[in-house]
């Protein structure tokens, strides 16, 4: 009877610790360690039915996250269509742990959080500071020299900031933070990429540090310009000399290879989209075109998204867009075209000039040749350059189905 006891009594006491941790219902703090640097961001906990739900919160934006398992005394959070997870330990009103990449471990990166707080940098205060609100015209500037055009775009209300920069290649999404101790504060954590802005001013001129990820750094600098202007995202890709068609043979997501030449697109209007699932920017692209698609697709109009993976392994490059299509529930189809390295996916399409930035937007008219490309894309994280984007993509699609076939 002793030696019964015996046994079932550490069971016992493994599935009581099984079952003693708890995570707490309602908003959350997350730091994630980039670079020496906090990067703070929130996320609201909820529970329906039986299943926890995440929310993760940058300025208006919210990224549900709906893979979320407790464990013993440990959480996982699945982030949204990315390979990446947050793991913590679970400890009453903290966690501690690690956002890891799965596709890149040596990339992972410490993560800690507290419940009940609400805040990025600083508690909001309506205490007078430093403005920043405005436009600034900003370069970017690598350890090797490269320098990148921006345009900053903020608002700021008390000590509460928010806005974006626009790049060629795509903007950096949802930035939120403070002001604190008169240097600007900016930060965002879309489940894939972990950024962190901090600058000061002087007059009308900027001057900071852009940390992303564990190891990527680039300095920044600018001036306030209210008419700042970024290069034209329709002529930084083209096609070559001698081109004026794109072709190309890429597996679908069964092996079947498709081609844009393909009965199906014939006297269609149809847009390529260059994407990738690990890219917050396509999955912001995704959104718009989804219910685009939905509205226009009746009236001669194909999308053919373009897949282009962290890995070179079909298997692999399958499931993250199968993943993809399920979360966002898209509707049009997906090629798996090659891997995330624009080198490398410029090879795959020798016509253009180059593969410069995910997403890349090419529309073929219905004769079959190249009428439009547009490199990168302004999110709704951009404000006005969202809502100009989607005019001009409008017009131009309105205007190739008028042409005749």
């Amino acid at each position: 009877m002793h030696r019964l006891i015996a046994l079932i009594l550490p069971l016992f006491v493994l599935s009581c610790k099984e079952k003693s941790a708890e995570l707490k219902t309602g908003i959350w703090r997350g730091v994630i360690d980039c670079q020496g640097h906090d990067l703070p961001f929130t996320f609201d906990v909820t529970k329906k039915n039986d299943s926890l739900l995440v929310y993760m919160k940058n300025g208006p934006e919210k990224i549900l996250l709906d893979e979320v398992s407790v464990f013993g005394d440990s959480v996982k959070m699945v982030m949204h269509i990315f390979d990446a997870e947050l793991r913590a330990k679970i400890d009453g009103d903290k966690l501690s742990g690690t956002f890891v990449k799965n596709y890149a471990r040596q990339a992972n990166q410490p993560f800690k959080a507290t419940f009940g707080d609400d805040y990025r940098f600083a508690k909001n205060s309506s205490e007078k500071t430093t403005d920043y609100t405005g436009k600034y015209q900003i370069e970017f500037k690598t350890p090797k020299g490269k320098v990148i055009p921006s345009v900053g775009i903020f608002e700021q209300n008390g000590n509460h900031l928010s806005g974006s920069f626009l790049t060629p290649t795509g903007d950096y999404r949802y930035l939120e933070g403070n002001v604190v101790d008169d240097k600007l504060m900016l930060s965002t954590f879309d489940g894939n990429h972990a950024y962190v802005f901090i600058a000061t001013k002087s007059g009308d001129s900027l001057k900071g540090d852009y940390y992303a990820g564990k190891l990527s750094y680039e300095s920044f600098k600018g001036v306030k310009n209210e008419n700042a202007k970024m290069p034209d995202a329709e002529s930084l890709t083209y096609l070559k000399p001698g081109y004026d068609k794109i072709d190309f043979h890429f597996p679908d997501l069964n092996k079947n290879m498709v081609s844009p030449s393909d009965e199906k697109y014939k006297n269609k209007v149809l847009i390529l989209q260059i994407f990738g699932t690990w890219c917050p920017n396509c999955m912001d692209e995704t959104k718009f075109l989804v219910p685009w698609y939905l509205e226009n697709h009746e009236r001669g109009v194909e999308i053919l998204g373009l897949a282009y993976e962290r890995k070179d392994d079909f298997a692999y490059a399958s499931e993250r867009v199968q993943k993809a299509i399920h979360k966002m529930k898209i509707p049009y189809e997906f090629l798996i075209a090659g891997t995330n390295d624009t080198e490398k996916a410029s090879k795959t399409l020798p016509m253009l000039s180059s593969v410069l930035g995910f997403p890349t937007t090419i529309i073929i008219g219905k004769d079959g040749k190249v009428k439009y490309i547009h490199t990168g894309f302004e999110g709704p994280g951009t404000g006005m350059y969202y809502e100009q984007f989607k005019e001009r993509f409008n017009q131009i699609i309105n205007e190739l189905l008028a042409e005749k076939g």
